[in-house]
């Protein structure tokens, strides 16, 4: 089966510098896997390359074999490191928006899973807590059915019980045929969660395994090979 990402010679520089340098990568399908390495190393770049809000330098990344357009933007949901919803928008304003928007958005999917949060579909953005922030916007991102879900930093600044409802609503609500690439510094939390680890260091691809290879042959958690490789 062909790699539903799959990027090669990908180069990004900026001024002068280079965010990513010569990356190869692929990733498979059905797969959740975890986008790890050091502040700087070239997550968010990558990333970004995927969804398009960024053009590479050199090399190419594809997206189900097709280069970054139109038809990849509505394969790719992507979950920005940072709040996107405006603060006076409504949550319902926003269920309204993501279902005009994007024609993959499931509906039901959204609404079941705000009831579940107990969420007011009145209130305002600017109303709640930065954990419920985080749930809400991830809540409308896996609500698209699509190919692959890009998670910047999702659990972020939350705390613990904010941590473990956000995994589980990534880990059962996701399409099996798709893939989950998650960036976070939090490896401990999402270990448990992780199919295969991509490890960037000065934007370059330094480790690409799947976490029952790296306990196999190493002995090691993610979180004990992650220091051991960045000596952190």
């Amino acid at each position: 089966m062909e790699p539903i990402i799959r990027a090669y010679g990908l180069t990004k520089q900026y001024s002068g510098f280079t965010a990513l340098g010569n990356f190869n990568v692929e990733m498979e399908r059905g797969k959740i896997i975890g986008l790890l390495g050091p502040n700087g190393s070239g997550k968010t770049t990558f990333i970004k390359l995927c969804c398009g809000l960024l053009k590479p330098t050199a090399g190419d990344v594809l997206i189900g074999g097709l280069p970054i357009g139109v038809e990849t933007k509505k394969m790719v949901s992507y979950l920005p490191d940072r709040n996107f919803i405006p603060d006076d928008m409504q949550v319902k304003e926003m269920l309204n928006f993501f279902q005009d928007f994007y024609e993959n958005f499931n509906i039901a999917k959204a609404l079941d899973m705000m009831n579940r949060l107990g969420i007011n579909l009145n209130s305002r953005f600017k109303t709640m807590s930065k954990g419920t922030k985080e749930k809400v916007q991830l809540a409308l991102v896996m609500s698209r059915e699509a190919d692959v879900y890009l998670l910047d930093e999702p659990i972020a600044g939350v705390d613990p019980a904010a941590r473990e409802y956000i995994l589980n609503t990534i880990i059962s609500n996701y399409n099996e045929n798709a893939a989950v690439v998650i960036s976070t510094h939090l490896i401990t939390d999402i270990e448990p969660v992780l199919d295969d680890v991509v490890m960037i260091q000065n934007g370059t691809l330094r480790l690409h395994k799947s976490v029952e290879a790296i306990r196999a042959e190493t002995g090691m958690t993610v979180d004990q090979l992650f220091r051991e490789v960045y000596r952190c």
